[in-house]
């Protein structure tokens, strides 16, 4: 399968490692705190677009290289095209991080604003070091929100909270992010790899099919009723039950031991 889908090249400023089932997609332009310019974004779709259809990949993590996620945008350099096509063309990087199937997981040092913040939000999880800042950052530069975060932060953090982040732009330390539900876990700097690691391998460890189900089935939910999300947890198991990785976890259970998943 992968054979016809060949791992993009990296970049100066976009990578992916993959090991032992994690699939780490960088953004390394650490001068500029790894603000993302139009070619990266691009790339950035190319890279998610890649690991959503890598069988070997079983969770995603996404991170800057050097003290810092993401500061945003670069808008050093205004783009040659008109701003309709060219936020599609930023739009279309979301859009691709959301359809990973795998679960992901941002790991955030440093600042983490604007687009910057969003591309953290975009992932399912949310592991930030103690002196992580955070800041919908847009009204502060004359813009709107963007990058998703309209659909985003509401969902984090509830609407009259989304609404007071986004208009007033107020610039967040670790602990409070952590607070109000922005992030799900902050650890000392020292400690953030090890965190990020541990989680990963956890989710690595787990069965690929019921965990993407599972990621569907409450992405799904805002906008579902209770009966079909039933019928949806129905057929989900349905899935399940049809798999190796099922039935290994029920034997496991029986014979007190671990079970080993293989995707199948």
């Amino acid at each position: 399968m992968s054979a016809h889908h060949p791992r993009p090249a990296d970049t100066d400023h976009i990578r992916i490692e993959v090991a032992d089932g994690i699939a780490r997609v960088v953004l390394a332009s650490p001068g500029r705190k790894n603000a993302i310019n139009l070619e990266m974004w691009g790339q950035l779709t190319t890279a998610f677009g890649w690991v959503a259809a890598e069988p070997s990949v079983r969770v995603v993590v996404v991170t800057g290289e050097g003290d810092d996620f993401c500061s945003g945008a670069d808008l050093a350099k205004a783009p040659d095209i008109h701003w309709l096509p060219y936020m599609r063309y930023i739009n279309a990087a979301c859009l691709a991080l959301d359809a990973v199937p795998q679960p992901t997981l941002a790991r955030v040092d440093g600042v983490a604003v604007g687009a910057g913040l969003n591309l953290a939000l975009a992932c399912d999880l949310v592991v930030a070091s103690d002196r992580a800042r955070f800041s919908e950052i847009f009204a502060k530069r004359g813009l709107s929100i963007d990058f998703g975060g309209s659909w985003f932060l509401p969902r984090r953090v509830g609407l009259n909270k989304a609404k007071e982040l986004a208009l007033l732009a107020p610039m967040l330390d670790a602990a409070e992010a952590e607070r109000i539900g922005l992030v799900n876990r902050v650890v000392p700097a020292q400690d953030l790899d090890e965190a990020v690691a541990d989680w990963a391998r956890q989710l690595a460890a787990g069965p690929p099919i019921a965990l993407a189900q599972t990621k569907a089935l409450l992405n799904r939910s805002s906008q579902s009723s209770l009966a079909n999300a039933l019928e949806s947890e129905a057929a989900a198991q349905c899935v399940n039950f049809a798999t190796a990785d099922t039935a290994e976890a029920i034997g496991a259970f029986l014979e007190k031991r671990e079970p080993r998943y293989t995707g199948r």
